[in-house]
Protein backbone atom coordinates (compact mmCIF):
# COMPACT_ATOMS: atom_id res chain seq x y z
CA UNK A 1 0.00 0.00 0.00
CA UNK A 2 2.66 2.14 0.10
CA UNK A 3 2.94 4.86 -2.40
CA UNK A 4 -0.75 3.95 -3.60
CA UNK A 5 -1.81 6.45 -1.03
CA UNK A 6 0.68 9.49 -2.48
CA UNK A 7 -0.26 8.48 -6.04
CA UNK A 8 -4.12 8.78 -5.38
CA UNK A 9 -3.35 12.35 -3.64
CA UNK A 10 -1.34 13.57 -6.07
CA UNK A 11 -4.06 12.20 -8.84
CA UNK A 12 -6.46 13.98 -6.82
CA UNK A 13 -5.27 17.01 -6.68
CA UNK A 14 -4.02 16.71 -10.52
CA UNK A 15 -8.24 16.63 -11.24
CA UNK A 16 -9.37 18.65 -9.03
CA UNK A 17 -6.64 21.21 -10.82
CA UNK A 18 -7.67 19.88 -14.33
CA UNK A 19 -11.23 21.22 -13.26
CA UNK A 20 -9.79 24.58 -12.25
CA UNK A 21 -7.82 25.23 -15.50
CA UNK A 22 -10.87 23.99 -17.62
CA UNK A 23 -13.15 26.32 -15.56
CA UNK A 24 -11.14 29.40 -16.35
CA UNK A 25 -8.86 29.00 -19.34
CA UNK A 26 -11.42 27.71 -21.53
CA UNK A 27 -13.64 30.56 -21.84
CA UNK A 28 -10.42 32.43 -23.05
CA UNK A 29 -8.90 30.09 -25.20
CA UNK A 30 -12.48 29.92 -27.24
CA UNK A 31 -12.51 33.34 -27.42
CA UNK A 32 -8.34 33.43 -28.51
CA UNK A 33 -9.24 30.41 -30.82
CA UNK A 34 -12.10 29.85 -32.67
CA UNK A 35 -11.31 26.53 -33.84
CA UNK A 36 -11.40 25.35 -30.36
CA UNK A 37 -14.84 25.04 -30.39
CA UNK A 38 -14.73 21.97 -32.77
CA UNK A 39 -13.35 19.89 -29.74
CA UNK A 40 -16.48 20.52 -27.37
CA UNK A 41 -15.20 20.55 -24.43
CA UNK A 42 -17.25 23.21 -23.00
CA UNK A 43 -20.37 20.75 -22.80
CA UNK A 44 -21.59 18.97 -19.83
CA UNK A 45 -20.00 15.34 -20.78
CA UNK A 46 -16.42 17.03 -19.63
CA UNK A 47 -17.95 18.34 -16.42
CA UNK A 48 -19.70 14.94 -16.04
CA UNK A 49 -16.72 12.58 -16.49
CA UNK A 50 -14.57 14.85 -14.17
CA UNK A 51 -17.11 14.43 -11.30
CA UNK A 52 -16.98 10.64 -12.05
CA UNK A 53 -12.92 10.22 -12.08
CA UNK A 54 -12.94 12.84 -8.88
CA UNK A 55 -14.94 11.46 -6.74
CA UNK A 56 -13.41 7.79 -5.59
CA UNK A 57 -10.64 8.80 -6.14
CA UNK A 58 -10.90 11.57 -3.85
CA UNK A 59 -13.05 9.62 -1.59
CA UNK A 60 -10.36 6.65 -1.61
CA UNK A 61 -7.57 8.83 -0.57
CA UNK A 62 -9.08 11.19 1.77
CA UNK A 63 -10.10 8.31 3.43
CA UNK A 64 -7.18 5.82 3.85
CA UNK A 65 -5.11 8.95 4.63
CA UNK A 66 -7.63 10.01 7.60
CA UNK A 67 -7.46 6.93 8.84
CA UNK A 68 -3.53 6.60 9.03
CA UNK A 69 -2.55 10.72 10.70
CA UNK A 70 -6.82 10.91 12.40
CA UNK A 71 -6.91 14.67 10.76
CA UNK A 72 -11.04 13.95 10.03
CA UNK A 73 -11.36 17.36 9.00
CA UNK A 74 -9.64 16.69 6.18
CA UNK A 75 -12.23 14.67 5.25
CA UNK A 76 -14.53 16.74 5.82
CA UNK A 77 -13.16 19.39 3.79
CA UNK A 78 -12.79 17.15 0.77
CA UNK A 79 -16.45 15.49 1.23
CA UNK A 80 -17.95 19.65 0.70
CA UNK A 81 -15.85 20.14 -1.80
CA UNK A 82 -17.28 16.85 -3.78
CA UNK A 83 -20.80 18.22 -2.82
CA UNK A 84 -20.13 21.47 -4.19
CA UNK A 85 -18.79 19.70 -7.55
CA UNK A 86 -21.90 17.15 -7.54
CA UNK A 87 -23.96 20.73 -6.63
CA UNK A 88 -22.78 22.27 -9.56
CA UNK A 89 -23.06 19.30 -12.00
CA UNK A 90 -27.09 18.80 -10.55
CA UNK A 91 -28.01 22.20 -10.82
CA UNK A 92 -26.90 23.46 -13.89
CA UNK A 93 -30.12 23.26 -15.69
CA UNK A 94 -31.93 24.22 -12.38
CA UNK A 95 -31.46 27.92 -12.68
CA UNK A 96 -28.22 28.40 -11.01
CA UNK A 97 -26.14 29.45 -14.43
CA UNK A 98 -22.98 28.94 -15.98
CA UNK A 99 -21.61 31.50 -13.32
CA UNK A 100 -23.03 29.41 -10.79
CA UNK A 101 -21.92 26.61 -11.77
CA UNK A 102 -17.98 27.80 -12.45
CA UNK A 103 -18.13 29.28 -9.32
CA UNK A 104 -19.68 26.03 -7.44
CA UNK A 105 -16.99 23.85 -9.31
CA UNK A 106 -13.73 26.51 -8.64
CA UNK A 107 -14.45 26.15 -5.03
CA UNK A 108 -14.88 22.51 -4.81
CA UNK A 109 -12.14 21.83 -7.03
CA UNK A 110 -9.95 24.17 -4.75
CA UNK A 111 -11.37 22.55 -1.47
CA UNK A 112 -10.55 19.03 -2.65
CA UNK A 113 -7.36 20.25 -4.15
CA UNK A 114 -6.55 21.70 -0.21
CA UNK A 115 -7.84 18.21 1.47
CA UNK A 116 -5.30 16.61 -0.42
CA UNK A 117 -2.49 18.72 0.15
CA UNK A 118 -3.26 18.87 3.93
CA UNK A 119 -3.64 14.94 3.29
CA UNK A 120 -0.41 14.66 1.96
CA UNK A 121 1.53 16.98 3.78
CA UNK A 122 0.28 14.97 7.37
CA UNK A 123 1.16 11.31 5.15
CA UNK A 124 4.52 12.03 5.04
CA UNK A 125 4.82 14.36 8.22
CA UNK A 126 3.62 11.30 10.58
CA UNK A 127 5.58 8.50 8.23
CA UNK A 128 1.92 7.01 7.00
CA UNK A 129 2.81 3.71 5.09
CA UNK A 130 2.40 5.49 1.69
Amino acid sequence: MKGLLAATDKFAIGLSLVCVVHCLALPVLLALLPGMAALQLDNEAFHFWMVIAVLPSSAFALTLGCKQHKRFQLLILGFVGLLLLLSALVLEGQGVGETGEKILTVFGAGLISVGHWFNYRLCNKSGCDR
